[in-house]
């Protein structure tokens, strides 16, 4: 009887490794992901930015102001991600070269 509570007890110090080893891997490449995804866009100056796409933000957004800006090229087409302060809050939006919006990411900031 003796033997096998101490088996039940391996058996289950075991399993509790085991669970703890696989969430530390996930936890781990989440953060690989995040990295490189920040990795892909290379900064660029405000001012280094396509007149197409400057023309874009002041029609979409009127009252933005382009605090930074962000390009990709991988090869096959270039990506501009630029932040823009409207009114006190942030979004970032992401244009193709002709100035087409392709998404955008509101980013809550608190205004004091």
């Amino acid at each position: 009887m003796k033997k096998l509570g101490l088996t039940l007890a391996a058996i289950g110090l075991f399993f509790t490794t085991a669970q703890a080893q696989v969430e530390g891997e996930v936890e781990a490449e989440g953060e690989i992901e995040v990295v490189v995804a920040e990795d892909e866009f290379e900064k660029i100056e405000v001012s280094a930015l396509p007149e197409a796409i400057t023309a874009s933000i002041l029609t979409q957004f009127p009252n933005a102001i382009t605090t930074e800006a962000y390009m990709k090229n991988d090869g096959e087409e270039v990506i501009y991600k630029v932040e823009l302060d409207i009114n006190g809050q942030m979004k970032k939006v992401y244009l193709d070269t002709e100035g087409n919006l392709i998404k955008q990411e509101d980013k809550k900031e608190e205004s004091n």
